[in-house]
């Protein structure tokens, strides 16, 4: 009978010269771990990925070669020999917006811990762009993909359905009628919108201004709130409407702002689409003199930083973008694991915050 190679763990060196493999490349490898603590290449997988039970005494032993090697797995080779990985393309439209920044947080302070890395891709908003950074994340077998909102082309929709690979949607809800139901995470924009409306209209508000900019489904979303509550209350005019397809920002807020008031002076409300529009208009409000809330209210939407540091604070739909962060992403992971969500789709709903701006 062959006898074992005698191991010896305290060496500072391995037992054996690096592979190939490792003098090439300078990285430790699978084999070089093998080789150190004489065992099969087959067995150190299993102990290094948790593939299969391995005899505790041998897995000690795999275990403190690769550490003492400094041994790091290879996720594209463990990916490319599995035909998976530990990898979630994580899709959102921009990381100067403090909402994303803290959606994607929710993500990962759920990945991290359970051993997936984020592919972090931006879209700005294009469809296009959205279909090739899909395209380009889909060779490197992601194992999950978490996508913000529902609207996009037939042809991503089919793209995302050939990969077969678990799908979790963030920030919107599919209607109720769409079958199958798509897996998703968010609130209903529309809904938050009503209550914004509705807020206002209680506080004895008359002429409503709805501004927006940016024009995205989940801004037009709110804007088919204003509109029904606006239109229950009678109120509807389609000249209170001031849409922007340009990128939100307070700059714009406040341009817009100065607009409405010269156009439409009988405006004694403002909703703006996002909360960084609306603290550009209470910036310019202060700078001309013009009383919030007295003269007219100014609001917003997403309760996003700063918004209860303005002058006065500002009234805002609180959205729970971390909270839909890491649900979407436990999803996603029951989904990775064959596992069925208790539900495909949950609404996480919204809080409106009334501050001084109204």
């Amino acid at each position: 009978m062959p006898r074992r190679p005698v191991v010896d763990l305290n060496s500072p060196t391995p037992t054996a010269a690096p592979t190939r493999s490792a003098r090439a490349t300078g990285r430790v490898t699978l084999a070089d771990v093998a080789l150190h603590c004489g065992v099969s290449t087959i067995t150190a997988s299993r102990v290094l990925n948790g593939t299969r039970p391995v005899a505790p005494e041998m897995a000690e032993r795999v275990r403190a070669s690769a550490q003492r090697l400094g041994y790091v797995a290879d996720p594209a080779a463990q990916a490319l020999a599995s035909r998976t990985s530990s990898h979630v393309a994580v899709l959102v439209p921009l990381l100067t917006n403090a909402l994303f920044v803290e959606l994607l947080e929710g993500v990962m302070q759920v990945l991290r811990p359970a051993g997936c890395q984020t592919l972090i891709g931006i879209t700005h908003y294009d469809a296009a762009e959205e279909a090739q950074l899909l395209r380009e994340q889909l060779l490197h077998r992601p194992a999950g993909i978490l996508l913000t909102g529902l609207d996009r082309p037939e042809a991503t929709r089919a793209l995302i359905a050939q990969s077969a690979v678990p799908c979790v949607h963030l920030m919107e809800l599919p209607p109720t009628q769409a079958k199958p139901q798509p897996y998703a995470v968010g609130l209903s924009q529309q809904a938050a919108a009503v209550a914004m409306t509705e807020h206002l209209l209680g506080r004895g508000r008359r002429r409503i201004a709805f501004a927006a900019a940016q024009l995205d489904p989940r801004t037009l979303q709110r804007l088919a709130g204003w509109r029904q509550a606006m239109q229950a209350a009678g109120r509807q005019d389609a000249r209170l409407e001031w849409l922007n397809p340009a990128p939100s920002s307070q700059a714009l807020g406040a341009a817009m702002f100065e607009q409405i008031l010269a156009q439409r002076p009988a405006v004694d409300a403002i909703f703006f689409c996002n909360d960084d529009l609306a603290q550009g208009a209470l910036l310019a409000a202060l700078r001309r003199g013009v009383a919030v809330p007295e003269r007219l209210a100014v609001v917003g939407f997403n309760d996003l930083p700063g918004s209860d540091q303005t002058w006065p604070a500002l009234t805002t739909v609180r959205t729970p973008r971390a909270a839909i962060g890491s649900t979407a992403a436990r999803m996603v992971l029951e989904l990775m694991r064959h596992q069925a969500p208790a539900a495909p789709v949950v609404d996480l709903g919204f809080e409106l915050i009334v501050r001084g701006s109204s």
